[in-house]
């Protein structure tokens, strides 16, 4: 099975800086992309940022672009988020998920993230 561990959260000040990362075991790891989504309280999950494993091609939602950069570490196989200029409609449950080449989702457990104002 393919596992991913999730770690990085915290709580931080508006306008800090805080770097997710994304950890994957299992030899079923083959992924065609891996991304980042977030779940704020009383909301629906949503994307954040992907990365294509092919090609390092990146893709952001408006809401978090020029401030979140995703990021990879093939030896390691681990995903990172770093997110910078942080404001508190940051504050979420942040997920990493494996889309695999046949299409199947792999979730990670989440992570919380807490922006102060």
């Amino acid at each position: 099975q393919v596992q991913l561990v999730e770690s990085g959260g915290g709580l931080v000040q508006a306008g800090g800086s805080l770097r997710l990362s994304c950890a994957a075991s299992g030899r079923a790891f083959n992924p065609y992309v891996v991304g980042w989504f977030r779940q704020p309280p009383g909301q629906e999950r949503e994307f954040v940022a992907s990365i294509t494993w092919s090609d390092d091609s990146t893709r952001y939602a408006d809401s978090v672009k020029g401030r979140f950069t995703i990021s990879r570490d093939n030896a390691k196989n681990t995903v990172y988020l770093q997110m910078t200029s942080l404001k508190p409609e940051d504050t979420a449950v942040y997920y990493c998920r494996m889309t695999s080449h046949a299409g199947y989702y792999y979730w990670g457990q989440g992570t919380q993230v807490t922006v102060s104002s």
